[in-house]
């Protein structure tokens, strides 16, 4: 399942339309994947007060089960990339989101909090490997010049999420319980189950091995990224974690306002990764730290903001927006990785998940100690900027990239060798092309 760094099409100097007649199909059901991926990691989050009532708990402790989940992720990516190395890319697809639905479903009927935060775990497991390998996908089927848009489009899935799938569980979720938002996500996982059999590129088994796929921890640059990303999102985890609450509490809005908030971020999220990527084609390191620098001044604008319902909208909005340094950051694996291409994109999950738990959990012990809910948007900065000290590090490496070759090893000096790239098998469909990308 090993593609170059630089995964495109045969006729990487062509425009967009040498691509696949069904290439915008092929992303849409890598991106409903995403869709039911986003709409479970934040609707728990905005779920977290109406649960642990439910559960008898207290807020932080609730805030565990969202802990399990990121924990999950963090340890599924790495785990399952590697021991799926040698097989197809599609079948991993439909794979992992069997397991997705199957572990928002035992959520669902959990009989206790125990046994929640074992169903949060286990629905963690697939969460990072399958956008690793839909990124992977979508990046083979579009031109170098094009993959970080492409990947966009599918993690356009997770922030859409945000922007409908959130507000709804969350609607749901007030009017007939929590329980229904997790059996809502179930339903979503076997909606993508069928899209991706149907629509998915057929590729032939993974002609990687897990050695080889290991071999992307020997690179210094993979884990300077993937710290950027586990130290640099945080920040917007430690205040979504507690935004409900913070409504609630501080801004004394009712709970039926709360979704309209909730969209406001999704929406933030949602043209944050359909524009930022346009410019990360151009320039994609310094539009990392441009991110970074945005997220650090509307995380430290939260306490300001938070006393007034229209300038907290605005504020969400932006916070929101820096979701798109996700894209951004799978495509810089994409070229520092090598062979180890599956392994590096899952690892940017396990990193986004890291900060999935650092944020809250950061951001809890601010509240414990006294400092009130919107202490989460100060520790938040202070997480954005550690991640842009990281980025000046990796920034200032100018050496060449990493690139994949026939021994599987990685190299500085080896030149740029692009690999056959992922195809659709169009072979059964009326409207296949003459030329297939093969």
């Amino acid at each position: 399942m090993t593609t170059s760094p630089h995964a495109t099409s045969p006729s990487t100097t062509s425009n967009s339309a040498s691509a696949p007649p069904h290439l915008a199909i092929v992303l849409f059901s890598l991106a409903m994947g995403g869709f039911a991926i986003g709409t479970t990691e934040f609707a728990s989050m905005s779920l977290l007060p109406f649960f642990a009532a439910d559960l008898h708990i207290d807020e932080p402790t609730a805030g565990h089960a969202i802990s399990a989940y990121a924990l999950g992720v963090v340890l599924g990516a790495p785990l399952i990339a590697v021991l799926g190395a040698r097989f197809a890319r599609r079948t991993q697809l439909l794979a992992l989101m069997a397991v997705f639905a199957l572990g928002n479903a035992l959520t669902a009927l959990a009989p206790g909090f125990g046994w929640m935060v074992a169903a949060r775990f286990l629905s963690g497991l697939p969460h990072g490997a399958y956008f690793g390998v839909a990124a992977l996908v979508a990046a083979s089927l579009v031109p170098q010049h094009r993959r970080s848009r492409a990947v966009g489009q599918v993690m356009l899935g997770l922030t859409v999420a945000t922007i409908i799938g959130v507000p709804l569980a969350n609607l749901i979720g007030q009017a007939v319980g929590w329980r229904a938002s997790f059996g809502l996500v179930s339903v979503l996982a076997l909606l993508t189950m069928l899209l991706c059999a149907l629509f998915a590129p057929r590729d032939r088994a993974g002609r990687s091995n897990p050695l080889r796929e290991l071999g992307a921890l020997r690179s210094g640059r993979v884990w300077i990224t993937l710290a950027i990303s586990a130290i640099g999102f945080g920040g917007m985890f430690a205040v979504y974690t507690y935004l409900a609450t913070t409504l609630i509490e501080v801004t004394k809005v009712s709970t039926e306002v709360i979704p309209f908030f909730l969209a406001i971020f999704g929406i933030g999220a949602t043209l944050g990764n359909l524009f930022v990527p346009r410019f990360a084609d151009r320039a994609l390191m310094p539009t990392a730290g441009v991110i970074l620098l945005f997220a650090a001044v509307a995380l430290l604008a939260f306490p300001l903001a938070a006393g007034n319902p229209w300038l907290l909208a605005i504020d969400i909005f932006a916070i929101g927006a820096s979701v798109a340094l996700g894209a951004v950051l799978q495509t810089r694996l994409m070229d520092v990785a090598g062979d180890a291409q599956a392994l590096a994109a899952a690892l940017n999950h396990s990193a986004f998940n890291t900060a999935n738990a650092l944020g809250p959990f950061l951001g809890g012990l601010a509240i414990r100690q006294g400092l009130g809910w919107t202490s989460t948007g100060p520790v938040g900065a202070a997480l954005a900027l550690l991640g842009f000290l990281i980025w000046i590090v990796a920034y200032r490496d100018k050496g060449p990239a990493l690139v994949a070759h026939g021994s599987g090893a990685a190299r500085d000096d080896a030149p740029v060798r692009p690999a056959p790239p992922l195809a659709p098998d169009l072979r059964s469909r009326s409207d296949a092309p003459k030329d297939p990308v093969a």
